[in-house]
């Protein structure tokens, strides 16, 4: 069996051998013990959005994390609402495109990749238009690593009585952040992401009080929210079949969360594998998009080097050959590739991508890694 490879991604991530022995047994979907470990899943998930969160309800949904978004779109806004689409990245249009294709009214405030969303803008933009009725955030936009203020937007949500959405694909479990405290409605993640599980499914947790809201507004079968919920309640089962093996992954995911520390311990490690990456980075030369202080520990996007022999697709091959997996760039204006530092992975692993770095950029004839042409000498 060829070995593993360590992915410096967004998710999927590297995960522990543990949570891969995990899948290594079958369990039938009706099974009791599958029932029960579905039912300990929901509410550990509480437990880390918002400890005693009485008002809220975890509904895990088949499919990718983009599901989950899609679900809650269609499911939560009524036929004549509109949503507020928040947008400095990939992600943020990906919810656009949602909503404008299952026909809903949508609005996009759109700021720079490298910029916050700003909450005054959200509060003016309210104001002008009272259509809308929901407003969509991502909380880490994985374009960039940038972290958005979902906190202060959710209190200019809330003061305007409307509904808040939050993409936290890429945080959920690797940045402190309690759903009561940020006004969340709705949020958003997936098991392939910072709780270090596999694919398979997403994840809402949703206020109940706005999750029965719902009833009546699905604009699909497979991904209605609260049918999804009702028959959980009703009987502890997915509607349709479910990817146990990735459930069974995913309780021991969060079992090795619980015993590293919790999220503020999984978000100090994430945050130290970062800063290793950014010195051995910048010692190369390699020019950030972000500047630090907008930087997350999650991802970091690098412009690439000007130098004439710096080929991206293959520095990602050589890279990957040598076991290191990172991520193409999603910027609109700039070239950039992008390097995870979440999932199972420490700063030694860092180190020894950097090295790899070093020896493919050698190999490659790039003298400077840095992206201002008047700081390479071109060849001759």
């Amino acid at each position: 069996m060829t070995a593993s490879k360590l992915l410096f991604t967004p998710g999927p991530l590297s995960t522990s051998d543990q949570v891969k022995e995990a899948m290594l047994r079958d369990l039938g979907s009706r099974d009791a013990e599958f029932i029960a470990l579905v039912r300990a899943i929901r509410e550990r998930l509480v437990e880390l959005a918002e400890p005693g969160g009485d008002a809220y309800e975890a509904v895990p949904m088949q499919g990718s994390g983009t599901f989950a978004i899609e679900s809650v779109i269609s499911s939560a806004i009524p036929r004549n609402g509109g949503l507020l689409v928040l947008v400095n990245g990939a992600y943020g249009r990906r919810i656009a495109k949602i909503a404008r294709t299952l026909g809903i009214t949508t609005v996009e405030l759109a700021c720079e990749e490298d910029q916050r969303i700003d909450p005054d803008r959200v509060a003016t933009a309210l104001a002008r238009n009272s259509v809308i009725t929901h407003v969509a955030a991502v909380h880490c936009e994985t374009t960039t690593g940038i972290v958005n203020p979902v906190e202060e937007i959710g209190a200019v949500v809330s003061a305007e009585s409307r509904v808040y959405l939050v993409d936290a694909m890429s945080s959920f479990g690797g940045i402190p952040m309690s759903v009561s405290a940020a006004r969340i409605d709705f949020l958003v993640s997936s098991a392939n992401k910072c709780i270090q599980g596999v694919p398979g499914f997403g994840f809402i947790i949703a206020r109940r009080s706005r999750l029965l809201e719902c009833e009546g507004r699905a604009r699909s079968v497979s991904l209605d929210l609260l049918a999804q919920w009702k028959g959980l309640e009703a009987d502890g089962q997915f509607r349709f079949t479910p990817p146990t093996h990735a459930v069974l992954a995913f309780w021991q995911a969060l079992e090795e969360l619980r015993a590293e520390g919790g999220v503020a311990a999984r978000a100090a490690r994430y945050a130290l594998n970062q800063q290793v990456l950014a010195r051995e980075m910048r010692v190369m030369g390699f020019d950030a998009y972000l500047p630090g202080e907008l930087q997350s520990g999650i991802i970091t996007s690098y412009h690439y080097p000007a130098d004439l022999h710096f080929d991206f697709e293959i520095f990602y091959k050589r890279l990957s050959d040598r076991g290191f997996v990172i991520y193409p760039g999603k910027l609109t204006q700039a070239q950039c590739f992008r390097i995870g530092t979440i999932g199972c992975i420490y700063p030694g692993d860092v180190l020894a991508l950097t090295v790899a770095i070093r020896e493919v950029l050698a190999k490659l004839g790039v003298r400077s890694a840095s992206s201002c042409l008047e700081d390479v000498e071109q060849p001759r």
